[in-house]
């Protein structure tokens, strides 16, 4: 078989390249920058396989695609939490936790007594939430470099080369998200941002969701007191760092949280340019040998384990690429 070249190891290339090589392709990626660090969008991800709570405000497909993801990533990597996913608001916004309760599925209501017995650390401090017991996390991180490492030990070759599609030979995989621009101009950077905090006094168990009126939160435990704060979505692709004005919101919200949060370390922050299409939805399209995947936006971890397999049955299949539609209005 004719060798399949990725451009880009950062989520969208290296599921590309696993669900290829499980098929028996041979496949080589390019990566412009050296093993898996915060050049990669995915570096800065939150590691939610999260699709019923992500449908509150994205399309059909990434619901149902995402369903794929939490086993995919058992399968391929391990390190999947599989304690799903607790949404939570203050007294005052309960007409927020209804409008997200009417917008998803896959959850049972959860009272004051429910919520302590899923996370105590949380205990007397919200009345009502949602629990969506089939939902994952993964640590993103620990994740890319187990699906790196296994990629190395069945042979792939990854160099490190910056290269332009179109001066490969044989079947091309552009996955090289924001950067594709060049090729693809309705490609948007949408900026977000986040925060690594060290609390050991606060103990999670799964991702908790804090529906808030200017800035949605989400905490992801990542073990021995790290949690990880998001995100902002800013419509803006400039900026290499995090705005004051963020990072007082995320710090306020986890407090609102949990006023513990006040006395955490903050040990890191950081931003990134996530590709997105107007819809909001990723598209694989082709141009002759070159498969272009892309505009994962914030569903990276979620969504590249079924763009992946997308990609291997097209290229391995002679399958049409699935078109994607926006919600009606």
């Amino acid at each position: 078989m004719t060798e399949i070249s990725i451009i880009g190891a950062g989520v969208a290339g290296l599921t590309t390249a696993k669900a290829l090589l499980d098929r028996g392709a041979k496949v080589r990626l390019f990566e412009r920058g050296d093993g898996v660090g915060p050049h990669a969008c995915s570096w800065w991800a939150g590691g939610m396989l999260a699709p019923f709570c992500e449908g509150e405000s994205a399309e059909e497909p990434v619901v149902r695609l995402g369903t794929e993801a939490a086993a995919w990533w058992h399968n391929a990597t391990g390190g999947v939490s599989h304690n799903g996913t607790l949404v939570v608001t203050a007294a005052r916004d309960q007409s927020d936790l209804r409008r997200f309760a009417r917008r998803t599925s896959d959850f049972v209501d959860v009272d004051v007594a429910e919520i302590a017995r899923l996370e105590p650390d949380l205990e007397g401090r919200f009345s009502k939430g949602l629990f969506f017991g089939s939902e994952a996390h993964l640590t993103p991180r620990v994740a890319l470099a187990s699906l790196r490492q296994g990629l190395l030990d069945a042979g792939v070759v990854i160099e490190q080369a910056e290269v332009d599609p179109q001066t490969l030979t044989g079947p091309v995989v552009d996955a090289r998200g924001y950067t594709a621009r060049d090729a693809l101009p309705q490609l948007r950077g949408v900026k977000g941002e986040m925060a690594m905090l060290h609390c050991p006094d606060i103990t999670l168990s799964r991702p908790v969701r804090l529906l808030h009126p200017r800035i949605p939160l989400y905490v992801v435990p990542r073990g021995n007191g790290i949690f990880m704060l998001g995100a902002t979505m800013i419509e803006s692709a400039s900026g290499p760092n995090v705005t004051a004005r963020s990072l007082l919101e995320l710090l306020s919200a986890a407090y609102a949280l949990n006023p513990a949060f006040g006395e955490a370390e903050v040990i890191e922050i950081g931003v990134d340019n996530r590709p997105a299409f107007p819809d909001n939805l990723p598209r694989i399209t082709r141009e002759g040998d070159i498969l272009r995947v892309n505009g994962l936006f914030r569903h990276g971890f979620l969504l590249a384990p079924a763009m992946a397999r997308m990609v291997a049955e097209i290229l391995l299949d002679n399958a049409t690429p699935e078109v994607m539609h926006e919600r009606a209005a």
